[in-house]
């Protein structure tokens, strides 16, 4: 499979796009990113741009994508460190993953109002800081959080429910799609989507074992 295309794109995406491009490294790319107004309704009711999370050192094992940050995220300025991140990291620990090895990203950098679903037209003006993102800390794996960041990859027709339990390769990344942590929160400790998340971490850590 091709390397993803963002939706449509106006003057704002393309301005982005080439912004970020220019980035020679990740301090380049956060301080560049970090004033973003390409998205006016998100620009004016943001506290932070949620640039995201490189490893600790170098190259990312793995990348963890979801969907746009929340009320937690947009305080702190991070990704995943409210309710979702704190589930996120137990099932981690639980399949065997290190956070610290991984990179943590969003499809969209500013939190919507009211944790709506990011408009198409924010999702192309953002799309330029995660395609950078992905060339500089080149992740082999990608784990795909949720059905807007599953969509990003793999297309808008993209059904969660058959996407998920394998890898797909998108430009030469193994793109793995999986339930969102808020998901998991909303049906419960022994609903499905809980288990499948924890199922489908488990196997993106059996393929990244030696």
């Amino acid at each position: 499979m091709a390397a993803p295309r963002p939706p449509r794109v106006d003057a704002a995406a393309e301005e982005v796009a080439a912004t970020a491009a220019a980035a020679a490294d990740w301090p380049a790319l956060a301080a560049a990113a970090t004033p973003c107004v390409a998205c006016p309704e998100l620009a004016a009711t943001r506290q932070h741009v949620v640039v995201g999370d490189p490893p600790r050192g170098g190259r990312a094992r793995f990348a963890l994508i979801g969907e746009a940050p929340g009320a937690t995220e947009d305080d702190t300025g991070r990704p995943f460190v409210g309710k979702s991140g704190q589930l996120l990291d137990l099932l981690l620990a639980e399949a065997g993953l290190d956070r610290a090895e991984a990179a943590v990203l969003n499809i969209v950098k500013c939190r919507p109002p009211g944790n709506r679903t990011p408009k198409t037209p924010e999702v192309a003006r953002c799309s330029g800081w995660l395609r950078r993102q992905l060339e500089l800390l080149d992740p082999p794996v990608v784990v795909a959080l949720g059905l807007s960041s599953a969509k990003w990859f793999l297309g808008p027709r993209t059904k969660l429910g058959e996407a998920r339990g394998r890898p797909h390769d998108v430009g030469g990344r193994a793109v793995w799609a999986t339930y969102h942590p808020s998901a998991a929160i909303r049906f419960g400790p022994a609903g499905a989507p809980r288990a499948g998340l924890l199922e489908d971490l488990t196997s993106v850590a059996r393929s990244l074992a030696p």
